[in-house]
């Protein structure tokens, strides 16, 4: 049986020197076999951490970064029984073939703390996308021990990306029908107590500004409540931190504002507040302190809110809807947001701006007027009876 132990992979502190050093713009670039080494780690946990630091990461992709890293050094220790200088190419092609589908004794469906005995790595099986994650993680710290001359050689310069699927346009959406479904499931919930009432309203407001911002999870998660504001003109703004740390604002429509305003009056606030209100944008809504709620329940809240509308749409014979809302994540909001816009003919060059997105063919994937349009052109023409 593997031993799960724990890593210390927490970044260092700003000032330690090992972060100092391996930002230095020169390192790694005259490097010889007899150059000393930019970092002073002892082992290739002490690496993995140094390199956690490096750079400037979001709490999100930190712990995305840990939970990579973590599988890879235990991969390291229990089945390789290797360190980073004795790897090769063909352990990592090995370890890449690992992640593909585990070994029971590496998984666990529910999420235990890394520090909990019952900890597993893995859920499950990796997609081919999640695959491709984990290698560009792995090669990227790799490539970090070459340049700080913790390696001489980095094997991983070797070894292949993994082949994810691309697909072409984006389908996992909610349809208007679906959406009306969950947004009167969230309407419909009892509030028979404050804590029921404040939830009642918080969730509400999360599908509505989800659905209508085209905002990530944890953007939205981790904005304050000042981060909703006007300056005077009419025009209301969200703004929020998105992948890269990059900043964008995101135009809030009216029916957000409203829900926005409605949960704060549960909640026992003033409608509206200054922008410089630090207070957590989404509150728990089990205590009357001011704390702020995970990624997770956020996400939890909204499915279940998905479920109870699949169920409603099930009851009322919309198979279509009722199977869209239950493989529903809060994600598909945003994909719902973009496509209906992408759709009613707003400029893809908008959208692009709105959703964060780096390269406008990512924003062309949510374009499927062309799709309707040929499907509609073919039936219609006078070849639709050649049988």
């Amino acid at each position: 049986m593997p031993a799960f132990l724990p890593i210390d992979l927490e970044p260092l502190p700003t000032e330690h020197p090992d972060r100092a050093a391996a930002s230095r713009p020169d390192a790694g670039i005259f490097s010889g076999v007899h150059d000393e080494p930019v970092t002073s780690a002892r082992n290739d946990a002490e690496l993995a951490r140094e390199y956690i630091s490096h750079g400037e990461l979001s709490p999100k992709s930190i712990a995305n970064l840990q939970k990579e890293l973590y599988r890879f050094l235990t991969w390291c220790r229990e089945e390789a029984k290797k360190t980073f200088q004795q790897m090769n190419v063909a352990d990592l092609n090995a370890y890449k073939e690992f992640i593909r589908n585990p070994p029971p004794e590496w998984v666990c469906t529910t999420k235990w703390p890394r520090n909990d005995p019952r900890y597993r790595p893995f859920s499950g099986p990796l997609s081919d996308t999640s695959r491709r994650q984990s290698m560009i993680a792995i090669k990227g710290l790799l490539a970090f021990a070459e340049h700080t001359g913790y390696l001489r050689r980095n094997p991983a310069r070797l070894v292949r990306n993994v082949r994810a699927p691309h697909a072409g346009r984006i389908t996992r959406y909610l349809t208007p029908a679906a959406l009306a479904y969950a947004l009167a499931a969230a309407e419909a919930r009892d509030a028979d107590s404050e804590a029921a009432a404040r939830q009642r309203a918080r969730d509400r407001f999360l599908l509505i500004a989800f659905a209508q911002t085209g905002a990530r999870l944890n953007e939205i998660v981790s904005a304050r409540m000042g981060s909703i504001y006007s300056e005077g003109d009419g025009r209301w703004w969200l703004d929020v931190l998105g992948k890269g740390n990059k900043p964008r604002r995101l135009p809030v429509p009216p029916a957000t504002l409203a829900a926005y305003r409605d949960y704060r009056r549960a909640f026992g606030l003033l409608e509206q507040t200054s922008r410089g209100d630090h207070m957590p944008l989404v509150l728990s809504s089990r205590t009357r302190d001011h704390v702020r709620v995970t990624d997770e329940a956020a996400s939890e809240a909204l499915k279940a809110i998905f479920q109870q509308a699949a169920s409603e749409a099930a009851a009322r014979g919309d198979g279509d809807s009722a199977s869209m809302l239950r493989q529903a994540s809060p994600h598909w909001l945003r994909h719902s947001m973009l496509t209906n816009h992408a759709n009613s003919g707003v400029q893809l060059k908008t959208l692009q701006d709105t959703a964060g997105h780096a390269n406008i063919a990512t924003t062309a994937g949510y374009l499927h007027k062309t799709d309707k349009e040929r499907h509609d052109e073919i039936l219609g023409s006078d070849g639709k009876g050649i049988l």
